[in-house]
C-alpha cells in the first residue's frame, strides 16, 4: 500500500522553544554546542575589540612622546611606572632600553654588540606582543569554519529521523512532518548564527593585528637607529 501525505489545515503552531525541546537528544546536543560556541566567541569578540583598541591608543600615545621627548631615560622611567601591559609597544621599548642600559655599563663594548643585544631583547618582547595580539583569533577562525558543518550535521540527523518516522506510517499529514524538519533546520540556522559573526570578527581583527604588529616592527627598527646614532655620537665626543 502506498504512503500518502495529506494536507490538513491546522491552527496549532509550535514555538521556537517547543521545537528545540521536542528535538532529538543528538540534535539538542548539537544546538547546545553551537550556543556555547557562540557565547564564547562573542565574549572573545568584545574582549579582542577592547584590547586591540587599547593597544592602538597606547601605540599612538607612546610614539608621540617618544619622538617629542629628548631624554630616553625619563621616558623609560615614566612608562615603566605606568605600563605593565604585555602586547603594547611600550613593553618593546622598555625591554630594549633595559638591555641598552645594561650593556652600556660594560667597558670597551663594541657598537655592533650593543645594537645586536638591544635587537635581540626587543625581538623577544616583540614575540610576546605577537602572541598577545593574535590570541583568541584561532578560536574565532575555528568557530567560523566549523559551526556551519556542526549545524548541518544536526539538520541531517533530524531530517533523517523525521523520514524514518514517516516511513512507519501509511497515512500522514504535513503537520506531522513539519515540526521534525523545522527543528532540524534550526540547527543549521544556529550554526550560521555562530559562524557569521566569528568570521567577520576574525577578518577584521586579523587586519588590525597585522597592522599593529607592523607598527611595532617599524618602531623597533627606528629605535635601533636611534641607539646606533646616539652611541656613534657618544664615541665621537669621548
Amino acid at each position: 500500500m502506498e504512503t500518502s501525505i495529506e494536507l490538513v489545515p491546522t491552527q496549532e503552531t509550535l514555538s521556537f522553544i517547543e521545537l528545540i525541546t521536542n528535538a532529538s537528544l543528538l540534535v539538542q546536543i548539537v544546538m547546545a554546542i553551537l550556543v556555547i560556541a557562540s557565547m564564547v566567541s562573542w565574549s572573545m569578540i568584545f574582549y579582542k575589540w577592547f584590547t586591540l583598541k587599547h593597544w592602538t591608543n597606547i601605540a599612538r600615545e607612546f610614539e608621540g612622546e617618544f619622538w617629542s621627548v629628548g631624554d630616553l631615560s625619563s621616558l623609560y622611567y615614566d612608562w615603566e611606572q605606568r605600563n605593565r601591559d604585555v602586547g603594547s609597544i611600550a613593553e618593546i621599548f622598555l625591554e630594549g632600553y633595559r638591555e641598552l642600559s645594561r650593556l652600556l655599563t660594560r667597558r670597551n663594548i663594541d657598537r655592533a654588540d650593543i645594537v645586536d643585544g638591544v635587537h635581540r631583547s626587543m625581538g623577544v618582547a616583540l614575540n610576546r606582543a605577537e602572541e598577545s595580539v593574535n590570541s583568541n583569533l584561532s578560536f574565532l577562525a575555528t568557530v567560523g569554519s566549523t559551526s556551519p558543518y556542526i549545524g548541518l550535521f544536526g539538520t541531517v540527523w533530524g531530517i533523517m529521523n523525521s523520514f524514518r518516522a514517516l516511513g512507519t506510517l501509511q497515512t500522514t499529514t504535513i503537520a506531522a512532518v513539519a515540526p521534525g524538519i523545522a527543528e532540524a533546520l534550526i540547527a543549521t540556522a544556529m550554526g550560521l548564527a555562530a559562524a557569521i559573526p566569528a568570521v567577520i570578527a576574525y577578518n577584521r581583527f586579523s587586519y588590525q593585528a597585522d597592522r599593529l604588529l607592523g607598527q611595532y616592527e617599524t618602531f623597533a627598527e627606528e629605535f635601533l637607529s636611534v641607539v646606533n646614532r646616539q652611541y656613534a655620537i657618544r664615541q665621537t665626543l669621548s
